[in-house]
């Protein structure tokens, strides 16, 4: 090649012998336009001398590592996306097969059983498609291993007859692993361990292991969260180097930190937010323009100041992702005394902080921000349900809290013109119910209540989201590498799933083959009078995807926005952070380039992002799966109201009423009968009786069996009818028709998107697929869709 290496000067700063950068080595073979072998590639870079060739070797086994190039059988490196590869991570399912999901995210992949034998959930590869499977599903064949992603398991110890194995928590991780009388480090047959995996699985052999920690005995209280943090492998002990690194950093603003920052001391700022909140990483403060309108002031923590790029701090929060949150602990991004900390907001102290502020219009629209560091003392710090009584007329208890209610009603008359500029957009707005449990003696369940919602969450919120939005747009007009908060619309498949269920019920969504935010929002106001409305939202709901960071913009479907950002919360969130820094560079160099990050590596931080946040729902979504059966275990045979919250081949799932648990109803439990499971319209209807039981149904229920094993709870019908307090009598106007017999109802044509209704007989084995499906239901279900 004869252009110079773009990256030279970078390298020369980070080696004392430079060698030619990643990205000068992909060009090169891309101009090639074939494999080449390491000579080749020491002859075409001109590298000659003995420790520049060993430093060459290196770089390529770093680049096949990590997924830049493979290795062909005849010593080649070629490049792999010009091989037709795909690199991405494995997802276990509970019944042997997996899936790749691919970095790029695009579909994921199936993957037979017998490919996943030598592979683990959570290990990164490469594959190719080699066909399509007999459900039209495309499946791929993994070609190279990249990386393990499983190094130690949480699981049950088993011994018997003499051999010695742990059986996974994590059900996406299949295959046991097989201890040796060596390694069983004085572990008893049935207690709760982590093992450490020695030797990964082959095609032909298990996985074998050590055992590092005793957790404790089988079901002892109080253990749920430490085995979900090790079965989900949430990072939560500090390496030694990051807590030295952190208390380098001290507790107060020194005065170099306050150069070159704009003084906001004097603002009325106050940060709202729980009561048990410990870390404050945003902050608020409006006053009411002259000429109508107000300055909306949004302060942040300014963690990018304290955390550099590639320090041990920023590996260790890059590795974690985000804080996660159980019921009574927090596992955190970064050590507290950063997050609780000198990077939080306490009131009357002095803090960093990265400012956007707005200019909004009395119609709520933001016709103009600006971002910048600044110095700011939080003046009061408040909470949701202080500031909620306040302006509901209760007058404070506290002479500085009576100083800031002024701004507090400001900020409330601001959040109504906001509000209003969101229903004008269009923005989706689901009524959903978060829980909170309540504990008693001893980390028992006390109860489990609902999370009341009031103005001030609100308030909140829509300051939060102008600031992101704000964030999105400034990156955008720069066109700096950056992580998007992306969340398409419904698929292809999705959205004639939906309207084949609503057309069942008279209802017609606008839109056509594109529905807009606001044709579901237009949708979801004609329903409110509804008796069905829940089963209507809970379906439209499901028809949505999944958001995800990622580096291209294709805005925010269910906010209504053309781009949508993370800047508000880098206590807790990595793309907070890697948002903050962007933004720092922009104000430092006033232009994209020279900022530390390539577009490739954003993408990789995105795709780990979306990751440890579905992983920490998992996690989450497990300890309180587990609570709420330890909860049930006394209450065997007492009976609830409640209504179906899922439909599937083998039964229904049950909400109770006024409880927020459970449990499913196996369909062998239903009445002697045989039962088609109808997916489009998320029902199972009786073949000779004509019951119906579908999503949304009120029903009265029986706990027949909770298992605290698999964290499940079994529900029987008590005299195998539905809810007394809902007859399926004559269909009123707001239901679907009643079914005919099984010999009049049509079976729909297989195709992608709808499967023809399948037969159960009641006296059919209870299916393997249970948890996985429980789980899929709630994760596609959650109470409060993450903005």
């Amino acid at each position: 090649m004869k252009k110079p290496d773009p990256y030279a000067k970078r390298e020369a700063e980070k080696y004392d012998r430079p060698i030619p950068s990643r990205e000068f080595i992909i060009e090169l073979l891309k101009e090639k336009n074939k494999p080449l072998n390491a000579e080749q590639l020491q002859q075409a870079l001109k590298i000659t001398e003995g420790d520049d060739l060993i430093a060459l070797d290196r770089r390529l086994r770093a680049m096949l590592r990590d997924g830049q190039l493979i290795e062909t059988r005849r010593g080649t490196f070629g490049l792999v996306d010009r091989m037709n590869l795909i690199r991405g991570r494995v997802i276990g399912h509970r019944d042997g097969f997996g899936f790749l999901r691919p970095e790029d995210g695009s579909e994921d992949l199936f993957l037979h059983s017998r490919h996943m034998r030598r592979v683990l959930h959570g290990d990164t590869v490469l594959v190719h498609i080699s066909g399509i499977d007999q459900r039209g599903r495309q499946e791929a064949a993994i070609v190279e291993i990249l990386e393990r992603g499983t190094q130690q398991v949480v699981g049950r110890y088993i011994k018997e007859k003499g051999v010695a194995y742990v059986i996974p928590e994590n059900k996406c991780v299949t295959q046991d692993v097989i201890i040796p009388p060596s390694e069983e480090n004085g572990a008893i047959h049935e207690q709760i361990v982590v093992a450490g995996i020695t030797d990964y699985p082959t095609a032909r052999s298990r996985a074998t292991g050590r055992i590092l920690e005793v957790l404790g005995d089988h079901m002892a209280p109080g253990l749920e969260i430490d085995v979900a943090i090790r079965a989900h492998d949430i990072p939560h002990e500090w390496p030694q180097n990051v807590l030295d690194e952190a208390d380098e950093i001290g507790t107060k603003v020194e005065t170099i930190d306050k150069k070159d920052r704009k003084d906001l001391r004097h603002l009325a700022l106050v940060t709202i937010d729980g009561e048990d909140a410990k870390d404050f990483d945003d902050a608020v403060y409006c006053e009411p323009r002259s000429r109508g309108g107000w300055l909306l002031y949004v302060a942040i923590a300014d963690v990018s100041h304290y955390v550099k790029s590639e320090s041990a701090l920023d590996k260790e929060a890059n590795k974690r992702g985000n804080s996660v949150y159980f019921p009574g602990k927090v596992v955190p991004m970064l050590p507290e005394i950063l997050s609780n900390g000198i990077c939080s907001l306490k009131p009357s102290v002095e803090r960093l902080s990265m400012v956007c502020e707005m200019t909004i219009n009395a119609e709520g629209r933001i016709k103009g921000y600006q971002f910048y560091s600044a110095l700011i003392r939080s003046h009061a710090r408040l909470t949701y349900n202080q500031v909620h009584a306040w302006l509901q007329g209760q007058e404070p208890e506290k002479t500085k809290h009576a100083k800031v209610l002024p701004h507090l009603k400001d900020l409330h008359a601001l959040y109504l013109a906001l509000r209003a500029q969101r229903d004008q957009r269009g923005a989706i707005d689901f009524e959903t119910t978060e829980t909170r449990i309540v504990f008693g003696e001893g980390r028992k369940i006390k109860e489990i209540v609902p999370v009341e919602r009031n103005e001030a969450h609100r308030i909140i919120e829509e300051c939060m989201l102008a600031a992101n939005v704000c964030s999105a747009e400034f990156l955008l007009k720069h066109k700096i590498p950056a992580l998007y908060r992306v969340h398409a619309g419904p698929t292809k498949d999705k959205l004639t799933n939906l309207k084949t269920f609503l057309g069942e019920l008279s209802l017609k969504m606008k839109g056509g083959s594109d529905p807009k935010p606001k044709d579901f929002n237009k949708l979801l106001e004609s329903i409110q009078e509804r008796p069905d409305k829940h089963l209507i939202q809970t379906v439209m709901l499901r028809s949505l995807s999944q958001a995800v960071y990622q580096p291209e913009n294709q805005g925010h479907f269910g906010l209504a926005y053309d781009a949508y950002t993370h800047f508000t919360s880098p206590i807790r969130r990595y793309p907070d952070l890697m948002v903050h820094r962007a933004i720092k560079h922009l104000l430092e160099k006033s232009k994209a380039k020279g900022f530390a990050y390539t577009k490739e590596a954003i993408q990789s931080i995105g795709s780990q992002c979306s990751v440890t946040e579905r992983r920490a729902d998992a996690a989450t979504y497990d300890v309180m799966d587990w609570l709420k059966c330890e909860f049930m275990l006394d209450k065997l045979g007492n009976e609830y109201d409640g209504i179906i919250t899922g439909v599937t081949a083998f039964g229904i799932f049950v909400e109770l009423s006024n409880i927020f648990v459970e449990g499913l109803v196996h369909i062998t439990s239903l009445n002697d009968d045989y039962y088609r499971f109808d997916a489009a319209h998320h029902r199972l209807s009786g073949q000779r009786s004509n019951m119906v039981y579908r999503l949304g149904d009120a029903v009265r229920i029986q706990v027949a069996r909770v298992d605290l094993d698999e964290k499940q709870i079994d529900f029987v019908l008590p005299d195998g009818k539905p809810s007394s307090k809902k007859p399926r009598g004559k269909a009123s106007k707001f239901q679907p028709k009643r079914q005919g017999s099984a010999k009049k109802d049509k079976p729909r044509k297989k195709s992608k998107t709808s499967s023809k209704p399948k037969a159960s007989p009641t006296t059919s084995s209870k299916p393997k697929t249970k948890s996985k499906v429980k789980a899929w239901i709630k994760n596609k279900s959650t109470s409060k869709r993450k903005k």
